[in-house]
């Protein structure tokens, strides 16, 4: 049995699937500002983007693919392949090098990228291609870009996206380089998490386009003004992603909590600040500026990127509260 030549019964029990997985986004209210996602969730074959992933088990991983010859491991496949979860597609040496992402947080991450039809979107981490093609759903093959710097990554995603009928610019090279050929772009999403936003970005932007990026656990939205300036704030929702490779990383080392209480060390808000500011305030001076300031949600932090410089802030870019990214 080919991967993508499911049997009648395990063809309808994606379709139920799928269904079920639309339904579970619906209920989220993922999509409630821009429902038109909805239809594209509905379309696109998750299971044809993740012919094998990864679970976590005691003691490592296990492997579930759709060519499994026992098809009661070929119905926990599919099954698998539309949870509302993210799902590790590559490893290597044990390190998670590549994921489809969560669907909700996909359909939230689409809806705050504001698109509008005959906009061109640039996507930063290609994975398996699902992202690709819903957004190559909503906007047409000739609006989407996908890059990804490992060219296996980008020959697999190149073969989902077919089987499934879709058919966007997949380059293969550095994501933090942007794709210069196909630009200028509308937006651009990245699917991978940064220390800092690329300023070969903001020059293949056009006046008040869009940049959506994960950064320090949170979700950053830039609207860039020109090609030496962008400026945004963080959404509500938290996120995690694989970094961006090929970019400069920031490897997080032992942390020396210094007095901090664990109710602030237990704080998925805190550690945002402390990750956002992770080089300019210590543990303990992190601690002290977000009880100063009634622990503070992610919406009151922003980014600002201007020439070369780029910082972190609360509240306000030029306030007292600002942190360089690079």
């Amino acid at each position: 049995m080919g991967t993508h030549a499911l049997d009648r019964d395990l063809a309808g029990l994606a379709a139920s699937a799928r269904a079920a997985l639309v339904r579970e986004i619906d209920t989220s209210g993922a999509w409630a500002d821009d429902p038109v996602w909805r239809e594209a969730f509905e379309a696109v074959p998750r299971h044809l983007f993740v012919p094998y992933y990864y679970v976590g088990v005691r003691g490592g991983y296990e492997r579930r693919w759709g060519e499994n010859p026992d098809p009661r491991a070929r119905e926990k496949w599919v099954r698998g392949a539309y949870a509302d979860a993210p799902l590790a597609t590559r490893l290597r040496d044990g390190e998670l090098v590549s994921s489809s992402s969560q669907p909700s947080l996909m359909a939230m991450m689409l809806v705050a990228l504001r698109v509008r039809d005959g906009d061109r979107v640039l996507e930063i981490g290609a994975g398996t291609g699902y992202n690709a093609a819903l957004l190559a759903h909503r906007l047409g093959d000739d609006c989407v870009t996908t890059v990804d710097l490992e060219p296996e990554i980008t020959e697999a995603a190149r073969r989902h996206l077919a089987a499934a009928g879709y058919h966007p610019a997949v380059v293969t090279g550095d994501g933090a380089r942007g794709v210069p050929e196909r630009a200028p772009f509308d937006r651009i999403v990245a699917t991978c998490t940064l220390s800092s936003v690329p300023v070969a970005w903001l020059a293949q932007c056009r006046p008040g386009a869009r940049i959506l990026s994960p950064l320090a656990t949170g979700l950053i939205a830039l609207t860039v003004r020109d090609a030496g300036h962008a400026e945004g704030r963080f959404l509500h929702t938290p996120a995690y992603f694989v970094p961006l490779r090929g970019a400069d990383r920031h490897e997080e080392g032992f942390v020396e909590w210094g007095g901090v209480p664990r109710r602030a060390r237990e704080s998925e808000l805190f550690r945002f600040l402390l990750t956002l500011t992770r080089d300019t305030l210590e543990p303990r001076e992190a601690y002290t500026l977000w009880e100063r300031e009634g622990q503070p949600r992610r919406e009151r932090y922003g980014i600002t990127v201007s020439g070369e410089r780029e910082w972190a802030w609360l509240d306000d870019p030029e306030g007292p509260y600002t942190w360089p990214l690079r």
